[in-house]
């Protein structure tokens, strides 16, 4: 009787073996419009998965071939969104900073709005960085990355941003050439005095660590004007953010773009939205935008405050952007692709086979919406996105209407999870081969 057993035992292992064989992929997400910049797709695809990595974009791939087929059509498919300015630095107990209470836990503001990956923007410094990767980078499903501050106690409030002392350039750069990769640049913000030293210094540290400078050009200062910064301070790939705030003489009395912007722009400075709760007018950026000076990376600055006020998170700012006219192609390049080359990073922001399989599905609704600048002001709109699905590295993270599990109706009554993220809920009798939990 044993016998018997452990022969019918052994036949339904090979058999279940012989079927995952068989079968190539273990995703398909089938007959969704991919939008893939990189590579320049911008039509119905079938995206194939495997081992984490993309395996197959094309027009039509088998779906016997995979273990799981989920159906995307009437879906945008992308990679998975990437936001290079947000503030995530949290958990220390600090009231009042962005090494503290004003940052936010990134998993719980990403997945859910189809982001993947975020750089954090100077929250931490060259003292506390170590204590930012412990206490976040490592422990969060998100992949953080980080712009590491200037100031070597980060952005923990004036009496420590305003510190020429504590603003070095060569522990600044030890500490981005011991973990390169992950620290992706050099922040200053915030400033309030006239000096240069805040920028000189970041650039400095940019420099001897071979990553870009993201600048929030703190006060307007007459003794340090936009013009310099932009036309001989910054280098190439070098970022300016919070380019819409109007803040810094962004725009000319007349309403066109300083034309120290373009400037910027010829010699290879980054423009960057930085949308954040104070740094985004409509009346800046509208005109902006219908002059040609489109952002080249769109990003929220996401922090308790933005979340909560205008801003809301990266769809919405992305919303705005279709509110002002661009293209949802222009949208997700600005979204993946283009921030992935800003950071170096560029094995994300795109779908090409072998690349990580980090991606967002999106649905595009139709309607009437408002979107909302940081003084309060509205701008109709008539497209809005919320995000269906995001997988990280080929495995559900999260999804919105269910679309890759079974109705609870068709399946044997004493379902249960498999313990593999890849797979339904199904019976322990039906489940596939796999780790189990």
């Amino acid at each position: 009787m044993k016998q018997s057993i452990f022969v019918l035992m052994f036949i339904a292992l090979f058999c279940m073996s012989n079927v995952s064989a068989q079968q190539k992929y273990d995703l398909l997400l089938k007959g969704g419009h991919v939008i893939d910049p990189k590579n320049k797709i911008s039509a119905v695809r079938d995206v194939a998965i495997a081992n984490g990595k993309i395996a197959a974009v094309a027009a039509k791939i088998d779906p016997a071939e995979a273990l799981k087929v989920v159906d995307a059509s009437g879906y945008y498919v992308t990679p998975g969104l990437i936001d290079i300015h947000v503030h995530v630095y949290t958990g220390t107990g600090e009231r009042g900073s962005y090494a503290g209470d004003n940052s936010v836990y990134p998993d719980g503001f990403t997945f859910r709005v189809g982001v993947t990956t975020v750089a954090d923007a100077g929250c931490a410094g060259w003292r506390n960085f170590e204590d930012f990767k412990q206490r976040i980078i490592d422990r969060s499903k998100t992949r953080v990355l980080a712009f590491i501050n200037i100031v070597g106690n980060g952005m923990r409030g004036g009496k420590f941003e305003q510190d020429l002392a504590d603003m070095e350039a060569k522990p600044t750069a030890d500490m981005a050439l011991r973990h390169p990769g992950l620290i992706v640049g050099v922040k200053t913000a915030h400033y309030a005095g006239p000096e240069w030293a805040p920028v000189e210094r970041a650039v400095e540290a940019g420099t001897a660590a071979n990553i870009p400078v993201m600048v929030d050009f703190g006060n307007n200062r007459p003794e340090r004007p936009i013009t310099e910064l932009l036309t001989r301070k910054l280098r190439p790939g070098d970022i300016y953010t919070h380019v819409y705030s109007g803040l810094r003489n962004e725009q000319l009395e007349s309403g066109k773009v300083n034309p120290a912007l373009w400037e910027g722009r010829k010699r290879g400075v980054i423009f960057d939205v930085g949308h954040g709760g104070g740094s985004f007018l409509w009346r800046i950026a509208a005109p902006a935008m219908k002059e040609g000076f489109v952002p080249d990376s769109i990003s929220t600055d996401l922090h308790i405050g933005s979340m909560n006020a205008g801003m809301k998170d990266m769809l919405n700012v992305m919303d705005k952007f279709l509110a002002m006219g661009m293209s949802l192609d222009d949208v997700i390049l600005r979204s993946t692709w283009n921030p992935a080359r800003e950071i170096k990073h560029e094995e994300l922001g795109h779908l090409s086979p072998g690349a990580v399989a980090d991606l967002a599905v999106l649905k595009l609704e139709k309607g009437d919406f408002g979107f909302v600048d940081m003084n309060g002001a509205r701008l109709r709109g008539t497209q809005k996105l919320t995000c269906e699905l995001t997988l990280r590295d080929g495995k559900v993270v999260y999804e919105l209407n269910g679309i890759t599990r079974p109705d609870w109706d068709k399946l044997p009554r004493d379902y249960r999870q498999t313990g593999d993220p890849r797979w339904d809920a199904v019976s322990p009798a039906r489940r596939p081969p796999g780790p189990r939990k």
